[in-house]
């Protein structure tokens, strides 16, 4: 078991307001899926200094840490996380419009983004709208909707290495894939990203906004808690229709179900465990491995015990 012992306390303090240090703090707080045992040690961050301080650090010290954003793709298991979560969030979220570009600290939700994107009359960006995560997650993973994806709009993204260095890739240099990057393979910190949009029309940006909204409400669950297509979709085939296929729309176990309303999503109804949502998700590849050889892999990252 780590412990988080006094030096390591008065090192974080040393860097970081001892008000944004919390101990067990419960991760249900800060995950979209609204399920998850306590963080040891919860640190919000607000600039990268804190974080080229203290990554190091916990290198050295051989504490885990953890990079968290928004938690809207993440499942947090009920025996919580030994280590150190580290946010980036709402203290690092500033958004600068620069003619045809949008320079985005790593925190800003995409909600947020789309936004000043619609404010300034720019296109491109109306995908990530209804997509519940920052915009420093959203490159990590490549996130999409709608025919759209990061890797339409990224130039250029500003990362940390764990050795506190900071780099420069562009958009080519992040090897964007469907829900992947450079960063799934290389422990880059994302802290800044250049996006190149076009100049639009305020109106049609908004239509566009609205219509892929009101998509969203008529196909996805968005009543529950769940943390969004909870599969990648394989290679000539749709998760959701492989699910259904298979006979689980609205397969459950405790609290956790397969959303009745699109079979890609595993909710929580209100009163799910981390080990609940789990098991729903394993079992679910195991019978659609079963029935039709599609090795389903989920988007949703797992952390520390369930």
């Amino acid at each position: 078991m780590v412990t988080i012992s006094s030096a390591i306390y008065e090192f974080l303090s040393a860097h970081v307001p001892e008000e944004d240090i919390l101990f067990n703090e419960p991760m249900c707080r800060h995950t979209t899926f609204r399920v998850g045992g306590d963080a040891q040690c919860f640190v919000r961050i607000s600039d990268r200094e804190q974080l080229r301080n203290i990554i190091p650090y916990l290198q050295q010290v051989e504490v885990p840490f953890f990079i968290l954003g928004n938690g809207s793709n993440l499942l947090v298991g009920d025996k919580g996380y030994q280590g150190v979560v580290l946010q980036i969030g709402n203290r690092m979220n500033q958004i600068i419009v620069d003619g045809e570009s949008i320079i985005v600290q790593a925190g800003a939700l995409l909600s947020q983004v789309a936004k000043a994107a619609l404010e300034n009359e720019l296109t491109g960006f109306e995908f990530a709208s209804g997509i519940p995560g920052t915009i420093g997650g959203g490159v990590v993973m490549n996130a999409g909707a709608y025919e759209g994806e990061m890797k339409q709009v990224v130039e250029r993204v500003t990362v940390m290495d764990r050795q506190g260095e900071v780099l420069e890739l562009s958009g080519d240099e992040m090897e964007f894939g469907y829900r992947t990057s450079i960063i799934k393979n290389r422990p880059f910190i994302v802290l800044e990203i250049r996006l190149k949009l076009q100049q639009g029309k305020g109106e049609e940006i908004r239509a566009k906004m609205d219509e892929l909204a009101l998509k969203r409400k008529e196909k996805q669950p968005l009543e529950f808690a769940s943390a969004g297509s909870t599969f990648k979709r394989p290679e000539g085939y749709f998760a959701g229709k492989l699910i259904m296929d298979a006979g689980l729309r609205g397969y459950s176990i405790g609290g956790a179900c397969v959303s009745e309303k699109h079979c890609g999503f595993v909710v929580n109804t209100g009163r799910a465990t981390a080990a609940d949502v789990a098991e729903v998700i394993l079992e679910v590849k195991d019978r659609v491995k079963e029935r039709f050889g599609v090795t389903l892999e989920p988007e949703v990252v797992f952390l520390g015990d369930f």
